[in-house]
């Protein structure tokens, strides 16, 4: 158990870290408005996250404890999706990072956001599904995966607010991005892999 809180740690600190629509809006927002004005979007983020996971995987904890099986299967599927994911990440080309002039998104928005955020659903589902066991309480387990997004959503949100300057002249050149990325990606196939590892192990 204990390995495995690394592994969930390693894995949401990755997911909370690298680019997606969050950190890339959240970065955009503190270049055009500014750390004080883009408050509300970073809390936004910050609550907005575990609020979704907290009601969309308590709804997977109840078929999980009825269905062991069920908890398996997506085990499996959130696995394989860690391998996709991490072969995107480390494959994908040098983003451009230009923002938008438009006002700073509200704490409604952006917490109402995270229901359409792809990156969100995935990596939270992914986190319930591969970091949880079927012997064990669920829901303690849930809440426990829910409350490291929770603890990692401020640092990584402000990492992007914060240097969003600094960090939006470091990824615009294609040689740190890619090399970002593959760094990312590998972490990402490394933490996979061994999940399977131990699947097959136990």
């Amino acid at each position: 158990m204990e390995v495995l809180s690394i592994k969930l740690f390693t894995f949401v600190a990755i997911a909370a870290f690298t680019p997606g629509p969050n950190n890339l809006m959240m970065m955009a927002s503190g270049v055009n408005h500014g750390i004080r004005a883009s408050l509300p979007h970073f809390f936004g983020i910050c609550f907005g996250v575990p609020t979704m996971l907290l009601i969309a995987g308590t709804g997977l904890g109840f078929f999980f404890e009825r269905s062991p099986m069920l908890h398996t299967a997506i085990q499996l599927v959130g696995v394989a999706y860690l391998l996709y994911l991490a072969w995107l990440i480390a494959s994908s080309a040098p983003a451009s990072l230009e923002s938008t002039k438009r006002r700073p998104l509200s704490f409604f928005q952006a917490a109402l956001f995270q229901w359409v955020n792809p990156k969100a659903w995935m990596m939270g589902s992914s986190a319930i599904s591969a970091f949880t066991v079927v012997d064990a309480n669920i829901t303690t387990q849930i809440l426990l995966v829910i409350g490291v997004f929770f603890l990692m959503a401020f640092p990584s949100a402000a990492v992007w607010l914060v240097f969003g300057v600094h960090l939006k002249k470091l990824l615009a050149k294609p040689s740190h991005q890619r090399v970002f990325n593959i760094s990312m990606g590998s972490c990402l196939a490394i933490i996979g892999l061994s999940l399977i590892w131990e699947m097959i192990h136990a």
